[in-house]
């Protein structure tokens, strides 16, 4: 068996117990059978196979997968690295799909945009893990010319469709995020560097819409109400992580966010145009007022 199948196959396994929260040896391995048929591969295990699978998934994707006797079934029992996971999972349901349509051109429609530059993943991430310095050669967008930053790379972050390098500026000490989708190229170096032990990347943006975070600001609690339809879109797939719904009636789907104010979360209300109205703080319903405000007055121009 190639090793990409043995991966399908303990993903596989991850993604029925995840559905199901717990399931039998028989059950799991029925699921296998299926998963084989449909995607023309061999995924069914003998018992002693599926303990060696057990072990490879928690050497692997740090998921403890455990025996209940008293049951006699298999259950997740802990998953250090989940965002990464559900990740995988919805990559290799992508290419199982994929593999299946055949000739997809008929069948699936992407968006038609630049790509983000996630062909620097390897490197960047082989000099994350390495501590090694990098050059960047990098254009921002409000300049016409790139230029080459001296950096110590710290993290990978994702916000919105696009990935942002987390790195700190050896010019003036900063931590930035730099768009892959605007790193033009970049070469390891000599130096090497400590990471700080400080550093919490998670604790780092918890109050924050987007990888914009202001230096000196307080995150603030932010109240916003939607109509109803609109606010079953937000329901199923929350603004942020700190959302608390706080009416979801025939009236008004409102909800609270605790994050920095910042553009990045302006342009995100803005989105929804009269779908939304800011509740509070005040300072954020000028800001917005005042935006609507110079909209209708160019309009009028």
């Amino acid at each position: 068996m190639a090793k990409q199948d043995y991966i399908f196959r303990y993903l596989s396994i991850i993604k029925k117990l995840r559905r199901s929260g717990e399931a039998t040896f028989k059950e799991i391995n029925d699921y296998l059978t299926r998963e084989s048929e449909f995607l023309d591969r061999t995924f069914s295990v003998s018992n002693r196979t599926f303990i060696r699978d057990l072990a490879e998934i928690r050497e692997l994707f740090k998921i403890d997968i455990r025996y209940d006797f008293s049951k006699g079934v298999y259950f997740i029992a802990e998953d250090q690295q989940s965002d990464l996971n559900n990740r995988m999972l919805e990559s290799i349901d992508t290419i199982n799909s994929l593999k299946i349509a055949g000739d997809i051109a008929q069948y699936m429609f992407f968006e038609k945009r630049k790509a983000h530059g996630t062909h620097h993943f390897h490197g960047l991430l082989h000099a994350i893990k390495n501590r090694v310095v990098i050059l960047l050669l990098h254009q921002r967008f409000d300049s016409d010319e790139p230029k080459e930053r001296l950096v110590e790379p710290y993290a990978l972050k994702e916000s919105k469709g696009r990935w942002y390098l987390l790195a700190k500026d050896r010019n003036d000490r900063r931590i930035k995020t730099f768009g892959l989708d605007r790193i033009l190229d970049f070469q390891t170096t000599p130096g090497r560097f400590d990471y700080p032990g400080h550093l919490d990347v998670n604790e780092m943006f918890r109050y924050c819409f987007g990888v914009i975070n202001p230096d000196d600001a307080q995150p603030e609690e932010i109240v916003l109400a939607f109509e109803p339809e609109q606010g079953k879109y937000i329901k199923s797939y929350p603004i942020h992580e700190s959302q608390v719904v706080l009416a979801d009636n025939e009236q008004e789907f409102r909800i609270r966010l605790t994050l920095f104010i910042t553009r990045d979360l302006v342009m995100e209300i803005l989105s929804y145009g009269m779908a939304v109205m800011v509740i509070s703080p005040e300072r954020l319903i000028r800001e917005v007022r005042a935006i609507h405000q110079g909209a209708i007055s160019r309009a009028g121009n």
